[in-house]
């Protein structure tokens, strides 16, 4: 459990964290951006939607001016880790399992490296890949991360494990495409055969080609992001998955205060409703 911190130590972390705010948005700074307040029991949060997401940005705003979000609740907390909401079947008196409900719709992902998972970044909840291979957004539903604080270490395991499944994919899209037919008939036929020196021979070929494209597409942290993951805090396995729309810039310590609710598994025990107005 978070333990509540006395008032004093309250408003230095929260002068810490809009530091860190502040510098990572920094670069995205040029244009003016739009704000929203979340408000809640809990108290108040201020949250910036990004630029580069315009889909996300224009939907969430769209659907706060309907009144969309009024009355629903943060149905699934996960402390030390996000705050989720946005589903209409979390109203009061709403038919249907908080948890699958939505608009009617899905946006298409709008995923940026640059636009990660630290404490308080706005992103969209989806399905799963399996089901959901284009990672494309619930139309309403959205978490808010919590995270904690990451290691420069674990950092570079994460950043690891991105790339071990991007190659991986890569690949995968490589033996796909018609043009490269010929390869996956090689192999087959080797291991009909039990060859298993024409299989590597295979391998020797594409390997380079595959290479080459993953080496375009490498992803890695910026000092920044990795000064801000192990400083202030986040989820950076979420990262290049669930596209990041947004960012509390006001009332970070709100997050703590609704992650720390009482809960039974991932459910609220008391529903903590919002309303989410347009500010500017």
């Amino acid at each position: 459990m978070i333990h509540r911190l006395k008032e004093k130590p309250t408003m230095k972390l929260t002068l810490i964290s809009s530091l860190f705010i502040l510098v990572s948005l920094s670069s995205f700074a040029q244009e003016k951006r739009s704000r929203l307040i979340i408000e809640t029991d809990s108290g108040n949060m201020v949250v910036e939607l990004f630029n580069e997401t315009p889909a996300h940005r224009d939907n969430f705003i769209t659907l706060a001016k309907k009144g969309f979000y009024d009355g629903t609740s943060f149905h699934r907390v996960i402390e030390n880790f996000m705050i989720q909401g946005g589903d209409p079947n979390s109203k009061e008196g709403a038919e249907g399992a908080p948890g699958g409900g939505g608009p009617g719709y899905t946006i298409p992902a709008e995923i940026h490296p640059e636009l990660f998972h630290q404490k308080g970044a706005l992103s969209a909840a989806r399905k799963g890949d399996n089901v959901n291979p284009e990672r494309e957004s619930s139309g309403s539903q959205f978490y808010i991360v919590q995270g904690k604080k990451t290691s420069p270490t674990e950092l570079k395991k994460f950043e690891d494990r991105l790339n071990f499944d991007h190659k991986n994919a890569i690949s995968r899209e490589f033996f796909s495409e018609p043009e490269n037919a010929e390869y996956v008939t090689r192999i087959k036929t080797a291991q009909e055969e039990g060859n298993q020196d024409d299989i590597k021979a295979v391998m020797e070929e594409v390997s380079p080609l595959i290479d080459a494209r993953f080496e375009k597409q490498e992803f890695s942290y910026s000092p920044e992001q990795i000064e801000t993951y192990s400083s202030f805090g986040g989820t950076p396995f979420l990262d290049k998955q669930y596209t990041v729309f947004g960012q509390v810039v006001e009332g970070i310590d709100v997050i703590d205060k609704l992650a720390s609710i009482k809960k039974n598994g991932e459910s609220p025990v008391i529903p903590h409703r919002m309303t989410i107005k347009v500010v500017e």
